[in-house]
């Protein structure tokens, strides 16, 4: 997007937000609990960013999911600490690429304190990639005024048609690994 003076910016306090101060690690390990307590106010941001086109509109469900995480984050931390520490851990330390599969047993013992402090139960594998239909209470935005890339017709003429009959190549094809 280019910034001209047309454009008007937010104000920084308009910006402001408490931010989510937390290492890849512990984002990757709650991750799951996050997005699907906060799923319903993630999917109203990103309809209004797709909608808009723009995200400074969006801002104030920006702050919402912000503060969903923050809440997420908080819970776990006062009912499942430990078990989340050691999980995160193992994450942190086990893989290069912060793979969950040296820390089986620590997901375990994590989910367990989840389901039973908390009632939440982690996602189901494949939870994320189906396609769900999000239903939203918020108006659509009018369409723009005008389109911001004109339509330009299609300068290339057609080709015509070859009546020509195709014949097979005489000393075969290109692609000579092929079975023919």
């Amino acid at each position: 997007m280019v910034v001209t003076e047309d454009v008007e910016l937010p104000e920084f306090e308009d910006l402001k937000t408490k931010e989510v101060k937390v290492s890849a690690a512990t984002l990757i390990t709650a991750g799951p609990y996050i997005g699907k307590q906060c799923e319903v106010i993630n999917n109203e941001f990103m309809l209004c960013r797709q909608e808009h086109g723009d995200p400074r509109p969006c801002l104030a469900l920006g702050k919402q999911v912000t503060a969903c995480t923050m809440e997420v984050l908080r819970r776990m931390k006062k009912y499942c600490l430990e078990e989340f520490k050691q999980h995160a851990n193992c994450v942190d330390k086990s893989s290069g690429d912060y793979s969950f599969r040296h820390c089986r047993k620590t997901q375990s013992v994590f989910d367990f304190c989840m389901e039973d402090r908390l009632c939440v139960r982690r996602p189901e594998f494949g939870y994320f990639t189906r396609g769900r239909v999000h239903s939203s209470n918020s108006k659509a935005p009018p369409p723009p005024p005008c389109p911001c890339h004109p339509k330009v017709e299609d300068a290339t003429p057609e080709l015509p048609e070859c009546k020509k009959p195709y014949k097979k190549p005489r000393f075969g094809g290109r692609i000579y690994w092929s079975l023919e």
